[in-house]
């Protein structure tokens, strides 16, 4: 198994989550190398809030990926704009979190998105971060009834088909969000209290790729 060159930031937040890790329950980690190409990951149940098509979700292959050459993908090039395909993994349900996914922007012309979801009631409540290779941006969003609001941004470099590293740490309200290792927002927002479920987002016709998604229990 391939592991992808971080820097040392990024380096330090693992070593992070491994101390965590050591101090509750394991955690999970998907890499999909078990799962068949071309067809959905075990494990998984998908959904849509908004608009347009629900998404296709298949396992391809990518000899570039950081954990193997399996990797879960977002094919649906729907270019509905109000359309948030969703990826939610059946178990664990997790309040206090480490989560973690690589994932890799591959195309896009209203949106070129790749996100994780956490504390996830349904496909209309749940938390949302999101980088964007179009405006080189990483937001947290709340998603209420359906409608998504920001509750916090940053601006910075998101590069179209290269791999990246997205994180979150979520302890009652505070919300950390992490890029490439780096922490790029830290918030409290009490909107979502209780555990839910984690998983991966994209927005309106991106294609995403996504690997190593990673979701540890925070003691």
């Amino acid at each position: 198994m391939r592991t992808l060159g971080i820097p040392a930031a990024a380096a330090a937040l693992l070593g992070v989550w491994a101390m965590a890790a050591a101090q509750g329950p394991a955690g999970k980690t998907w890499d999909f190398q078990s799962d068949a190409v071309n067809g959905p990951p075990a494990g998984f149940s998908f959904a849509r809030t908004g608009e347009g098509r629900e998404g296709r979700w298949v396992v391809v292959q990518d000899p570039t990926a950081p954990a193997g050459d399996r990797v879960l993908a977002q094919v649906d090039e729907d270019g509905t704009d109000y359309r948030f395909p969703v990826a939610v993994a059946d178990a664990p349900v997790l309040k206090d979190l480490l989560l973690e996914v690589r994932c890799k922007p591959v195309s896009g012309k209203v949106d070129e998105a790749c996100g994780l979801v956490f504390r996830f009631r349904d496909p209309g409540n749940y938390y949302v971060v999101r980088a964007n290779a179009l405006e080189d941006n990483v937001n947290l969003y709340r998603v209420v009834d359906g409608r998504r609001r920001q509750i916090e941004g940053w601006s910075g470099k998101v590069a179209r088909d290269a791999w990246h590293a997205l994180a979150v740490e979520a302890r009652g309200d505070r919300l950390q969000v992490f890029w490439e290792g780096k922490p790029v927002i830290d918030v409290h927002d009490a909107t979502f209290p209780d555990a839910g479920k984690v998983g991966v987002w994209t927005k309106a016709d991106s294609v995403t790729r996504f690997d190593a998604l990673t979701a540890r229990p925070l003691g």
